[in-house]
């Protein structure tokens, strides 16, 4: 100890005499297995509560079992000379004259203490008993007369009136823990009732309880940071994981647009191939055409000749021979580009892009498409009837290839084994229920679908778009008198017939035309525009309806529903029964399919009280638009919908 206190550094030392939890000099210091030593009260408060999972507070090494703690004796020997050195120190520094740097603990940049004596010499120390500070020289009698050997003499104190209390002049000595104040001997009377203790005993208690606050919170920030390390670990996990989700999402949308491209590229190279073969034939006629030119030009120049003959016997000779000659009249071949494959080709574009819609539709829809309402049907049939106050379902298309033409072209969108979106039935199934409810079932059910037609029938137009199908005629059903025009959207009646090629699918005894499009499910709305006073007929149909015979005509037969207009005759048609209906003067005409809900709606669009007239079935195949000419100066034209 001697070799330390001739050290001139040795207060440097005080840093690794300091426990790392309560970060002051050690308090009984203690040795655990790792070398690492600490306050023998703070590693208690430390390990205070734990069964097991021992670890030190420094390194983190971990203990099978609590380690048993043994005082650092030569430790605590070198924290006590370090302390006693500090303090003679002190009061080696206190004698100096020059009142320089610290005085008994003070700061160096506050003044010291003066002698309450002289009132010059700065003061060593204060006796708390006769409650004055003192210099060296006047302390004198403090050390030497035994009649001050029982004065408390301690560091100086700056200002003695804050450890005396108020009311007495007397020194503080006890605490009172109730009321949180320092109290002197008088007035303990009036805290009688309240735990009292004194100054050293409270001051060293309240040490102890901030020393396990102070580990509390130490322990409380690594557990803060050890949740900043695993929120930022999370963090960065998320970010990875959406990362590489992004890249398999950008690649399934390369895949799409691969798909895409590849069915335009084919779409394209079909159009491609019909132009060439047209361009081929008008090249081979023009050629002919060129040949046939210059036949006659050389006919031309050798009656010119002859005509310029003297000789009279020469000239008939070369007439003669001239007037044998004749030149056909050039014939211009029709060459026209194959409908069929223009159409078709169209068709397929527009199908391809509106399955694309539907399904992005369908996927913004998941919750409703993925949970269908569950309603009960009447047992008397299999339709399927919505319950009343569900949401009907998103607008929906579904182009069945089976019943649908293809013109010669393929309507596949894509190669087998190739699926773009997957669709959701939403028919729920149905089961024959018990006779003695199907009466109840049956009236519930009617219930039901009434209030679900007056829904729809409430429904503004502008939510009705919502259910917007885009229709386009079916060139291989038109009547020969028809003429399909503005991209297959507007009919009329032509003078001529214009002989069409034959189709099995071809309407021959009435200047009918079915739609493109055919829907089995969900619901969908179209519009068309009307002539005023005009003869036509609007309505829809099963693709299994006869072509030809009386029972090809719209309404005519338990296939097809439609309205007609007859001048300022409305009446509707079904199964070959006429119903008369209230005139309107609309002349743009909204359709309204609810495939699962059995019903068609035939509505005046504009106009306030827009019902014409609805049809309640039970459709159990796929439905077609139809549209049906009377007069020749009739024109339908379907109306561009806007999604």
């Amino acid at each position: 100890m001697a070799a330390l206190d001739s050290e001139p550094n040795l207060s440097g030392l005080e840093e690794e005499l300091t426990c790392s939890i309560c970060l002051c000099l050690f308090s009984s210091p203690v040795t655990i297995p790792c070398g690492h030593n600490f306050c023998a009260s703070c590693l208690d408060l430390t390990w205070a509560g734990l069964s097991g999972g021992f670890s030190c507070p420094q390194c983190r090494a971990t203990f099978a079992g609590r380690p048993q703690l043994q005082k650092n004796t030569v430790l605590c020997r070198v924290v006590e000379q370090l302390q006693g050195r500090a303090g003679a120190k002190g009061e080696e520094e206190e004698e100096e004259e020059n009142g320089a740097g610290e005085a008994g603990g003070c700061w160096a940049q506050e003044p010291p203490v003066s002698c309450d004596s002289c009132q010059e010499a700065p003061a060593v120390q204060t006796c708390l008993t006769c409650t004055a500070s003192f210099c060296a020289e006047h302390l004198r009698p403090h050390r030497d007369s035994p009649a001050f050997r029982d004065h408390q003499l301690c560091p100086p104190v700056r200002d003695l009136q804050q450890r005396k209390c108020p009311q007495h002049n007397r020194l503080f000595e006890f605490f009172c823990s109730n009321h949180g104040v320092c109290i002197c001997s008088l007035c303990l009377l009036g805290h009688k009732l309240c735990p009292t203790s004194p100054l050293e005993q409270a001051k060293a208690a309240v040490q102890s309880v901030l020393k396990k606050k102070l580990v509390d919170l130490h322990n409380q920030s690594e557990r803060t940071a050890r949740a900043m390390n695993t929120v930022k670990t999370n963090q960065n996990q998320s970010a990875e994981t959406a990362s590489r989700k992004k890249e398999l999402i950008r690649n399934e949308f390369s895949e799409i647009k691969a798909v895409i491209e590849e069915r335009e590229n084919e779409i394209m190279k079909a159009i491609t191939e019909e132009e060439k073969r047209v361009w081929n034939k008008f090249d081979y006629i023009y050629s002919v055409l060129g040949n046939k030119k210059n036949e006659i030009q050389s006919l031309k120049d050798q009656i010119e000749m002859a005509l310029t003959e003297s000789d009279d016997i020469l000239f008939f000779k070369r007439a003669a021979a001239l007037q044998k000659k004749s030149a056909k009249e050039a014939f211009v071949p029709a060459v026209e580009m194959d409908q069929n494959v223009m159409h078709s080709t169209y068709q397929a574009a527009i199908t391809l892009k509106d399955v694309v819609k539907l399904s992005v539709i369908k996927s913004r829809e998941k919750k409703e498409d993925a949970k269908p309402a569950k309603i009960k049907a009447p047992p008397a049939g299999p339709s399927n009837k919505l319950a009343v106050g569900k949401k009907p379902p998103g607008p929906s298309k579904y182009y069945k290839t089976s019943s649908c033409p293809n013109y010669g072209f393929s309507v596949n969108l894509f190669p087998t084994g190739q699926i773009l979106f997957s669709s959701i039935d939403t028919a729920p199934a149905t089961a024959p229920a018990a006779a003695p409810a199907a009466a109840p079932a049956a009236a519930a059910a009617a219930a039901a679908a009434k209030e679900l037609i007056g829904s729809f029938l409430k429904k503004p137009r502008e939510e009705l778009l919502q259910y917007a199908a885009n229709i386009t005629l079916d060139y291989n059903t038109a009547h020969n008198a028809l003429v399909l025009s503005e991209n297959y959207t507007k009919m009329s009646i032509s003078d001529t017939f214009t002989s069409h090629k034959y189709h099995p699918q071809r309407f021959t005894d009435y200047r009918q035309v079915l739609g493109f499009q055919c829907f089995k499910r969900g619901i969908h709305y179209w519009e068309v525009q009307l002539q005023q006073s005009s003869f036509c007929g609007v309505g829809v149909c099963y693709g299994s309806m006869e072509r030809r015979g009386p029972e090809s005509r719209l309404g005519r037969n338990s296939r097809s529903w439609c309205v007609e207009w007859l001048n300022s005759k409305i009446s509707s048609w079904h199964n070959d029964v006429e119903k008369c209906l209230p005139n309107t003067k609309a002349t743009k005409i909204g359709v309204l399919l609810h495939c699962e809900g059995g019903f068609v709606i035939f509505m005046a669009v504009g106009e306030k009280n827009n019902l014409i007239y609805k049809f309640k079935a039970q459709f159990t195949e796929a439905l077609y638009p139809a549209f049906w000419l009377f007069s020749n100066d009739a024109v339908i034209s379907l109306c561009p919908m806007k999604e």
